[in-house]
């Protein structure tokens, strides 16, 4: 068995302020955004419809405080309402950890949605700008997970050639690395996925609607395998709270692709008429 390298969890201090570990994710997260938001606005279809470097710095402003603002409120509201109406004022304490993908994406959500109005863009149209570029994010907090040896996965048959013993859970048992299986999963094949499908020119909403399917499928899959939150245990189903609310993510990922290229086959059939 393998066992958790317990990284400290500061990289290097500048002039005695600590920089984490998971706060250079943040920004890696940040730059691959950039980067790859370039790349998208300039593929040729894209940039006909007005698409500008100056969209891709603004978007990254407006889901930077969809994602910490609704990945904070979510995980407020999704897995401990009742122990934040008790500590209200520790809503405010981030640098204790708690932040939910879920409560991110919906941040995220109306993020996009302040910024197409602004700008004139159809809503799901920057869905679709925005999607290919998350999957990297997303790979990079998981990495951020596995190096505070934090959300770790459920116990493992100690002959798995990888089962890995986290001393933070203090029980010394192997468990799965659920970490760097999402970071595999949701994070890189999400990311070539994606990128493959949207290097041509798709429907409105099938680039968006793959990347809803795809991370909840992702996501559903890790959750057997992740340890579930100890305030919440398994739900209804045996289902973790992950589970629960991938479960609408993949139902409506399939129903906005299946909308994006009927609406595709109406307006082709229109034209030819």
């Amino acid at each position: 068995m393998l066992v958790h390298p317990q990284f400290d969890p500061v990289a290097f201090t500048i002039w005695r302020w600590p920089i984490h570990w998971y706060g250079l994710m943040y920004l890696t997260a940040f730059g691959l955004f950039l980067w790859l938001g370039n790349r998208m606005v300039s593929k040729p279809w894209n940039a006909a419809r007005g698409w500008t470097r100056r969209d891709i710095d603004d978007l990254l402003f407006y889901g930077v405080l969809g994602v910490v603002l609704g990945g904070r409120l979510g995980y407020v509201l999704f897995y401990k309402p009742s122990y934040y109406l008790s500590h209200p004022l520790e809503i405010f304490a981030v640098w204790q950890g708690g932040m939910a993908f879920h409560g991110g994406l919906l941040g995220v959500l109306i993020a996009l949605a302040f910024f197409a109005w602004r700008r004139g863009f159809h809503f799901l149209e920057v869905g679709d700008i925005v999607a290919p570029c998350v999957p990297t994010g997303l790979a990079a907090g998981r990495l951020g997970n596995f190096i505070n040896g934090e959300l770790w996965g459920r116990q493992a048959d100690a002959s798995l050639p990888w089962a890995m013993i986290f001393p933070q859970a203090g029980d010394g048992l192997p468990r799965h690395p659920s970490q760097i299986y999402q970071f595999l999963g949701e994070g890189l094949l999400l990311f070539i996925v994606l990128w493959l499908f949207a290097r041509k020119p798709r429907p409105m909403a099938a680039v968006s609607g793959l990347f809803l399917l795809g991370y909840g499928i992702a996501r559903f899959t890790a959750e057997y395998f992740r340890e579930p939150d100890a305030f919440l245990g398994l739900r209804a189903f045996g289902w973790s709270q992950g589970q629960w609310l991938s479960t609408p993510m993949i139902v409506g990922g399939a129903l906005m692709m299946l909308w994006a290229y009927r609406r595709q086959a109406r307006l082709g059939a229109a034209q030819a008429h």
